[in-house]
This record gives structure tokens, sequence and C-alpha cells, in this order.
């Protein structure tokens, strides 16, 4: 072999081997059947299936929005020809008609009231402004001499009331902003009875929770400012086994109802729990009647017995004496027989 020929054919072979390293190397980075390939995991596998079927089914829930959207369309539509029929309770707000009226919850017994009436008081003032809300003639909301106690407990349990509407929360109390010829007190202890309500006027009621331990306090602050005071006429439409005195929102539902119905016995009966025994008076009246009628004629009855007893001694009598009188004639023929 010739020197030239030597250099070429090392050049071939090197080229070759290299040829044959690249092969290798290619044939290693393919993957072999069962060593290379990471097995999927159960969890995994699921979640490719999942996602293969959320992919399938795309149409499908689109037109399930689609259906639902016209059920719940529907459906609105069903409640509002309800609410033009008068069938349901809550109504339409576009029909609701605003009351001139003021109505005010005084808050200026806070340092006389310990936490737990306070909290009740807090309830109750909630009611009336939902009340209020739902209302078919909602009545101007005041809450006036806002702080100490009460409004605590409102800025720790609901923090929502800075949101309210249709209410004016005001620190101030009701005498510094409104005239003295515009309010009147409601109170259970005013000697005036309401006959209707005035819508021009400003109604006051006490925001005080004492069960009855400061009695009187809401007529005297009354008397005390110069400003009118009366009472709901309770008692010219209802009979209640317990007192008169109602809660705060019981008085505000009972004007709400009032000014939708002009009716006071429907409003009282409307609105009064069933705890406090309420009955109509005249249905009071009759059974009181007919509790005095029976009364008589069961006093008749045992009057009627007692002299049909007293005849029947009086024609027994007789006999009795005769049988007296043979017995005691026995008695001596007896005695008289000789021994």
């Amino acid at each position: 072999m010739s020197s030239e020929m030597v250099p070429a054919f090392i050049e071939t072979s090197n080229v070759e081997r290299k040829q044959d390293l690249s092969e290798d190397q290619k044939k290693s980075q393919k993957p072999r059947l069962g060593e290379d390939i990471e097995p999927i995991s159960k969890r995994q596998m699921k979640k490719l299936i999942k996602q293969k079927q959320w992919e399938e089914q795309r149409e499908l829930r689109k037109q399930k929005r689609k259906e639902k959207r016209k059920r719940k369309q529907f459906e609105r539509q069903c409640k509002l020809e309800s609410n033009a029929d008068g069938n349901d309770r809550k109504r339409i707000r576009r029909d609701v008609l605003h009351s001139t009226l003021r109505l005010i919850i005084d808050c200026s017994f806070d340092s006389l009231m310990v936490l737990k009436d306070i909290k009740k008081l807090h309830k109750q003032i909630q009611r009336c402004y939902a009340e209020n809300r739902r209302a078919l003639h909602p009545v101007q909301f005041y809450l006036t001499s806002h702080g100490g106690q009460l409004k605590k407990n409102m800025d720790e349990n609901d923090k929502g009331w800075v949101n309210w509407k249709d209410i004016h929360i005001k620190p101030e109390h009701y005498i510094e902003f409104i005239k003295r010829e515009d309010l009147v007190y409601l109170t259970s202890d005013s000697p005036n009875v309401l006959k209707e309500l005035d819508e021009s006027k400003a109604y006051v009621i006490g925001g005080l929770v004492d069960h009855n331990h400061h009695k009187g306090l809401t007529y005297k602050q009354a008397s005390d400012h110069g400003i009118d005071h009366a009472q709901l006429p309770l008692g010219n439409f209802v009979k209640m086994n317990s007192r008169k005195v109602l809660a705060i929102n019981h008085v505000f539902e009972i004007i709400l109802e009032y000014l939708e119905t002009k009716d006071w016995q429907d409003a009282f009966f409307t609105i009064l729990p069933q705890r406090k025994g309420a009955v109509p008076t005249d249905k009071a009246c009759e059974s009181s009647s007919h509790d005095k009628k029976s009364a008589r004629a069961e006093a008749g009855l045992d009057s009627d017995s007692s002299e049909e007893e007293a005849s029947r001694n009086e024609v027994h009598s007789p006999h009795e004496e005769e049988k007296q009188e043979k017995e005691n004639g026995t008695e001596s023929t007896v005695n008289s027989i000789p021994s």
C-alpha cells in the first residue's frame, strides 16, 4: 500500500466511525418501549378524560345556559304578573307612593338602658327599616339622638347601617330641626286618643326598651318640651289580655299598615302578635254579655232547683208527720199493755 493511500484510508475510516457514533446517539435518544416513557398515574388519566369530556360538552353547556336564562326570564314575568294582581305581599317598587308623614324614633334614652336592652332596640330599629323599605307607602324615617351605646353596638354588629337608604340618621335631638307645632309624641300614657294620622305631622316613638321600669317617662318628656302627645286608639278596637304597651317596631308597622288601609282595626290585627291575646272589642262585648246571660241562667236554674226541692219537702212533710204520729201511737200502746 502506497504512502498516498494510507491517509485517505484513515480519513474514510474516521468518517465512517463518526457516522456510526451519530447513529448510535440517535438510537440512544429514541425512547425504548417500557423503559424511558414515564407511566401516567390514574389521577392524571382521570384529568385527561375530564378535560376531553369538558371540550366535547362545550356546546351542550352553552345550550343549557341559554335555557336557564329563558326560564328565569319567564319566572320573573310570572312574578310581576302575580304582583300586579295583588296576590303577593311583596309589591313592585315602581308602584310605591312615598308618604310625607315623618316618623321619628327618639334615641335619647341611651343612658337608661343596659347593653341587653340596647341590642333589643337595635333589632327593633332594623325591623322598622326593613318594613319601611318594603311598604307601599313608606314614611320619612328619622333616627334622632343617635350615639352612645346604640351607635357603638351598630358599628360593631351592623357596619352596613352607614349605607342604609331612605332614612335620616342624626346625632341631634329632634327638637333642634323640627318645628314644635309639627310634633306629636306617641305614648300610651297620654290622655289624648289618636283618631287619624295627619301626614303633615312628625310622630315621635320613644326609643326605650325598659320593660316598664320607667313608666310615664315619654309622656313627661313630651310635656316638658311642650309638644303635643297622643296614644294609638288601641282600646277602641282591641281587647288585650296583656298591657297596652307595644314594641317600637309594632307601633311603626301599625302606622305603615294604617297608611295603606286607612283602617285602625285591620292595622292592629295585622301587626299585633298572637301572644297579646288581642280580640275585637265588639266580640269582647258579645262574649262578656254572653257570660253574663249564662251566669244569670245558671243562677235561675239554681233558684228553680232550690224552690222545687223546697216544694218537695213541703209535699212530703204531712206524710212524715202522719208516720210520726203512728209510731208515737204504737209506742204508747206497747207501754199500756199490762205485764
